[in-house]
């Protein structure tokens, strides 16, 4: 019997190999290949997100584990923005393809707040509002943060005063008020979430503000403003007339 060539021997393991690959292996390499040539505006929603899950998904179909994802989450804000708990409610999505997700949170909010770190807040107020959502808006409890300010307007820390339940925060004004002293503040923006989405200002939240804004102003420290973030909008006091 006649000894196959080393190009028959090529030939048929590459067809064997062709023979094994999963559906899904050809698409992956076109849709990389899109992403390198067209840049992101060429992909959709879906798209973008299978791409994220090829590392924490090698021998799976992404597709329709990106398009559950969405329908449940709304957004590719709504999917990064959701609990680790939550997301493994998804058919496919384990602990750690979570963790993988929320890591991309974590760096989207990183890469925001050192752009805030490089300039004066007030001369780059899309950030703030950017960073703000990006951080809070899919909080599934109320979450009360301030960010402290030099004379120059420029960020010196970035806090998590308190957490609370789903439709409120306890804070403590004078607590606030410490901290700015601590640091040597001279400027504060106030940040906190809805979880219900809405962000409109309670009356709680006026109320609370005024009493922060009354401490502040014979320590000649200034509050900016204070933001509600919403999963849709925002709210700001100093937009609203109420500072």
């Amino acid at each position: 019997m006649t000894e196959p060539s080393e190009h028959q021997d090529i030939s048929g393991d590459t067809t064997r190999k062709q023979a094994g690959k999963p559906h899904y292996a050809g698409h992956r390499d076109r849709l990389r290949a899109r992403f390198r040539e067209a840049g992101p505006e060429a992909l959709a929603d879906y798209e973008i997100l299978e791409l994220l899950l090829f590392r924490a998904l090698p021998r799976r179909d992404t597709k329709p584990v990106a398009k559950a994802l969405l329908t449940r989450f709304g957004s590719l804000s709504g999917v990064f923005g959701a609990s680790a708990k939550r997301l493994t409610e998804i058919d496919g999505i384990g602990q750690s393809v979570a963790s993988e997700l929320k890591l991309f949170q974590a760096l989207a909010a990183r890469l925001g707040k050192h752009e805030l770190q490089q300039k004066p807040l007030l001369s780059s107020w899309n950030s703030v509002l950017d960073y703000c959502r990006t951080t809070m808006a899919y909080e599934e409890r109320e979450q009360f943060r301030v960010l402290f300010l030099d004379r120059k307007n420029r960020l010196i820390a970035d806090e998590v005063q308190q957490q609370g339940t789903v439709d409120h925060t306890p804070v403590y004004p004078r607590e606030v008020v410490k901290r700015a002293l601590e640091l040597s503040a001279t400027a504060l923006i106030l940040v906190h979430n809805h979880p219900s989405g809405d962000p409109a200002p309670s009356q709680a939240d006026i109320d609370m503000t005024g009493r922060i804004a009354e401490i502040l102003t014979p320590l000649n420290i200034l509050l900016h403003d204070h933001i509600i973030i919403g999963k849709h909008g925002h709210a700001s006091f100093k937009a609203m007339n109420l500072l």
